[in-house]
């Protein structure tokens, strides 16, 4: 089966960007055009970058590499909930905290906190506190879990950050570039590319768009895992040569050599030139 097929990314409405006024120069090479004023991606490009993404993705859980899923726009909240948790993976979708991968071990210190909360409350202890105690206790503890329960698992800096809209999440964008963490987005035509290891050019404000992207990577690290757990470790990189003929033909893997099955292109009548 292919990654995705760029019937998949028409029918989710990945296509669609946002106002021509609005788009980031850089975007260029990924538009395909601009229709009643909209720009159009070039979903080519998209199912191009997906097939890179999947198999970074996949390389990097089969070596045990962790994956941070990142994304607090209300459109995405949960979808990375969903897919977070289906593939295993830490997850920010409620609020970015400055600091989280520069001063972890800050930021260790309030899950334990959060750790120590939920012993009072198991515990019984917080049947002897008073009203105003037991207000404050609780709000403190909606706090802390709200903004850390996604990454309270995690002990140690992830290997790669997933985003979706690094134009959203740029604090988390340049905490992963300090420490020379690789990022793979999910970026629509406003959105900057340079600072972006693996971008992919899709709407990002669509809920279905958000969906299909993210419940493919989650796939790749699936798929990653069981490698990791079996010992085995999936083959090394791949040429954007390969990329290209994937997106092209529509196969599954840069490696493999049936084609599948057909998908229709985007088409110029539905687009003009931007």
């Amino acid at each position: 089966m292919p990654v995705v097929t760029v019937r998949e990314l028409l029918e989710a409405g990945v296509h669609f960007g946002h106002p021509a006024s609005r788009w980031h120069p850089r975007m260029a090479p990924y538009i395909f055009g601009k229709r009643n004023g909209v720009h159009i991606i070039d979903v080519r490009k998209t199912a191009a970058a997906m097939v890179e993404a999947f198999y970074f993705l996949r390389k990097v859980a089969s070596q045990g590499g962790t994956i941070l899923i990142v994304g607090t726009k209300r459109q995405a909240k949960d979808a990375i909930r969903r897919e977070a948790d289906r593939c295993g993976c830490p997850f920010v979708a409620e609020r970015w905290l400055g600091g989280t991968l520069t001063n972890l071990e800050t930021i260790r210190q309030q899950i334990k906190r959060l750790e120590e909360l939920e012993r009072i409350e198991s515990s019984g202890e917080i049947e002897r506190f008073s009203k105003k105690m037991l207000s404050s206790f609780r709000r403190e503890k909606r706090k802390v879990v709200r903004n850390l329960e996604g990454i309270r698992n995690m002990t140690a800096l992830p290997a790669v950050l997933l985003i979706v809209d690094p134009g959203v999440e740029d604090i988390a964008v340049k905490e992963a570039a300090t420490l020379r963490i690789p990022v793979v987005a999910m970026l629509d035509t406003d959105c900057d590319p340079a600072p972006v290891n693996v971008p992919i050019p899709a709407n990002d404000d669509a809920m279905r768009s958000i969906d299909l992207v993210l419940s493919r990577l989650a796939d790749a690290v699936i798929q990653g895992r069981e490698h990791y757990k079996g010992g085995v470790q999936v083959a090394a990189g791949f040429s954007s040569d390969q990329i290209a003929r994937v997106a092209a033909e529509g196969i599954s893997s840069p490696h493999a050599d049936a084609p599948a099955e057909n998908a229709p292109a985007a088409s110029s009548a539905d687009a003009s030139d931007a």
